[in-house]
């Protein structure tokens, strides 16, 4: 489980096609790292991958077919940087949202604006995801948690603020990057209750 608040940026420094998956390497970069462990969970732009290996500044971890398929960890240029966030603890204040790392679905950057000190980013989304993205909700994107602005027949809107944009890869985010999508899990479940509800 994570919260959607970035704790670092990095870099995907390889990724080897093992059996038709992938072993990502992953450098860690302003992620606090020291106390790794193998095994732990580590959300990468939004997907919750799991160490199978570390040294001092890099991990690696395997990336199914279902991971590769369904965001975009199977097609980002090495070099490219990441938002990383490490699985939340029991004792940590829950800053953002309840993020599982489950993307939903991949996305695209529509357009960036200037808004004072922030910027106003547009996003397309999915119409099986859009269902779920209201006014004023949480979407996590790349990874990092959101206030939905605004929504329309094809995405949504959000307000980037400067910390975000000095602490989070949206610095090397463009228009017509993709990006991944997880919805408020709360919708899902709320939606799936009222799905199998007995009639009577």
């Amino acid at each position: 489980m994570f919260t959607g608040l970035v704790q670092g940026v990095g870099r995907l420094a390889a990724r080897e096609l093992r059996g038709g998956d992938a072993r990502l390497r992953i450098g860690t970069g302003t992620l606090p790292f020291a106390d790794v462990r193998a095994g732990e969970s580590i959300a990468v732009n939004g997907v919750c991958l799991t160490v199978v290996a570390f040294g001092a500044d890099w991990f690696e971890a395997d990336a199914s077919n279902e991971t590769l398929a369904l965001t975009t960890l199977g097609t980002l240029a090495p070099g490219r940087a990441l938002n990383l966030e490490r699985a939340l603890l029991p004792t940590d204040r829950l800053g953002g949202h309840l993020v599982s790392g489950h993307v939903d679905g991949v996305g695209a950057v529509r357009a960036v604006a200037e808004d004072a000190r922030a910027q106003r980013w547009s996003f397309a989304a999915p119409p099986a995801l859009l269902r779920y993205v209201a006014p004023k909700g949480s979407i996590c994107v790349d990874g990092v948690s959101l206030t939905v602005n605004a929504v329309d027949a094809a995405g949504f809107e959000v307000a980037l603020v400067p910390h975000t944009l000095a602490h989070t890869a949206f610095a090397h985010t463009a228009p017509g990057d993709a990006v991944n999508l997880e919805v408020d899990m709360i919708a899902r479940y709320v939606e799936r209750l009222l799905a199998t509800r007995d009639p009577a």
